[in-house]
């Protein structure tokens, strides 16, 4: 055996011996499932299909969820009025406030014959893996892990080993997000499930926007959940030993999530999303919707595979396709924001040729991500010298997007991942702009064609780019095309300041980022 094959072997030994890492056994008991038929006889489902009967079959119908704490409200009405099934598919699904309000409504929806399935991507599951067993062990409730490390509980060590061992497999995630209930209505977006995504958390809170859908896209995202639940990469997690019948644990849970709900309804938070929302949720109330055809666009699940890239990449070309079209206007939202050096040409290929483009990212102040804004740095200057408008997220509190903040948080962060083209077709999903949404990581989105909702979706761009809300990039004109610095402008008390250097950040963050620059991590990325 040679020098590196006894390596390996001491790194799968070291593995094996760890503490609190219990292999998954095999094989896996693991049957398949499809969503129910669309429920008929609900009073919600008699309401939307009153409504969707006022339009074509090919129409679908949607409303746009800016505000954060509509974005929570509007997932626990569709929970309390679920009556046949709930399928979420999520990324990030927290043990925290919002998280543990939303799986309280999930398992009274099971205690009254709701099938619930959740799926999620395993690579953030922490604390979070007690309660999943626990309602892993409820009849109605049934919770699969995508992609999950070969250990229940592993350790950063081990993580660390796995993902050495698997990097091609365990770099690659799902990062979808959906809610669907009854296979008649739906929430897809960028948002997951937590604090920080509800403007409930006290550090910083993200600026994101979902779509609340009806009508036939619905059975799509019902076909493309099925896609992952019954996916080679999807595992129940009683795949784990110690993982079977927490029936105590489940009913340790039910009290424990009763007490932290009425806690959670007692708070200012709570006070203030109902002030905001007096007439109920987005996805309770009577009103308007906009109506247009759409068409989901999701991966399929087996990207994650590496194997069969050109099959399996299904939202990518599809936008890249969209955004050539542009005629007129192009706007883009993405809080990571790499753009290859051939979208670089291709968003100058469009500005060049009359098309309005504009961007909206994170500053290196608002950012979450400091090696994302490093590698998305060197792009600035191109895309500003060939015409392209570039806007970047301010940190402050309360900048805007939507102006309530019940979370009182710190800060806010982008988090939308957004475009409208030619004031008519807009994008709302998962996917980033940068290298791992588009080869490596799992996506989905809805496009929308309706002037009225791409409308709304440029009224919350409109809103972050305001100088109260953003610094607008700028190139001085104190030096030869080429030559010029790059400047921030913005405005504090209704004056302009020009910056020289990232804006909010000290001496410190600005070496870091210009050291990430060096670092070879773009497959990361």
């Amino acid at each position: 055996m040679g020098r590196n094959h006894l390596y390996l072997a001491s790194i799968v030994f070291f593995v094996a011996l760890m503490p609190g890492c219990a292999s998954m056994r095999g094989p896996v008991d693991k049957p398949a499932s499809t969503a129910l038929s669309p429920a008929t006889d609900t009073p919600s489902a008699r309401y939307i299909q009153s409504e969707l009967e006022k339009h074509p079959s090919d129409i679908s119908g949607f409303r746009l969820l800016s505000l954060s704490t509509n974005a929570l409200l509007s997932r626990i009405t569709l929970a309390d009025h679920a009556e046949k099934s709930i399928d979420l598919q999520y990324y990030i699904f927290k043990n925290d406030a919002t998280g543990r309000l939303v799986a309280q409504h999930l398992l009274i929806a099971a205690d009254r014959g709701v099938r619930v399935r959740l799926l999620l991507d395993d690579l953030n599951l922490e604390e979070q893996r007690s309660m999943l067993d626990a309602f892993d062990s409820h009849p109605n409730i049934e919770v699969r892990l995508f992609n999950p490390f070969k250990t229940r509980e592993p350790s950063i060590p081990s993580k660390i080993v796995q993902v050495m061992l698997e990097a091609s497999r365990l770099n690659r995630r799902m990062h979808n997000k959906s809610f669907i209930v009854d296979n008649k209505i739906a929430v897809i977006g960028g948002r997951n499930i937590g604090d920080d995504y509800f403007d409930a958390s006290v550090d910083t809170n993200f600026r994101d926007l979902d779509l609340v859908a009806i009508g036939p896209v619905v059975i799509d995202a019902s076909r493309s959940f099925d896609d992952y639940w019954n996916s080679d990469a999807a595992f129940p997690v009683s795949a784990y030993p110690g993982s079977d019948n927490k029936h105590e644990d489940l009913k340790q849970q039910r009290l424990s999530l009763a007490k932290d709900a009425r806690r959670f309804a007692e708070s200012d938070y709570a006070e203030a999303a109902f002030n905001e929302l007096p007439d109920g949720a987005t996805a309770d109330r009577r009103g308007q919707w906009f109506w247009g055809k759409a068409i989901l666009v999701a991966d399929a699940p087996e990207k994650v595979e590496g194997e069969k890239p050109s099959e399996s990449l299904v939202l990518v070309p599809t936008l890249d396709s969209m955004i050539s079209a542009s005629k007129s206007d192009l706007l883009l939202m993405s809080p990571y924001f790499i753009p290859s050096d051939s979208n670089v040409e291709h968003l100058a290929a469009l500005s060049k040729r009359g098309v309005s483009v504009n961007i909206l990212t994170n500053s290196l102040a608002a950012t979450d991500e400091l090696a994302v804004y490093a590698k998305y740095a060197p792009h600035r200057k191109p895309l500003l010298e060939a015409g392209v408008n570039i806007f970047e997220l301010r940190p402050a509190p309360g900048s805007g997007i939507p102006q309530s903040h019940p979370g009182q948080s710190s800060g806010v962060s982008l988090h939308a991942k957004a475009f409208v083209i030619d004031g008519r077709f807009t994008y709302v999903g998962s996917m980033n702009l940068d290298p791992r949404s588009k080869l490596l990581n799992t996506e989905m989105g809805l496009v929308v064609d309706n002037e009225g909702l791409a409308k709304a979706v440029k009224a919350f761009f409109d809103t972050a780019v305001l100088p109260a809300n953003s610094y607008r990039l700028l190139l001085s004109t104190d030096a030869k095309p080429g030559k010029q610095r790059l400047l921030w402008s913005t405005t504090n008390k209704g004056v302009e300041t020009l910056m020289d250097d990232e804006p909010d950040t000290t001496a410190g963050q600005r070496l870091k980022m210009r050291l990430m620059k060096l670092l070879p991590v773009d497959g990361l990325l």
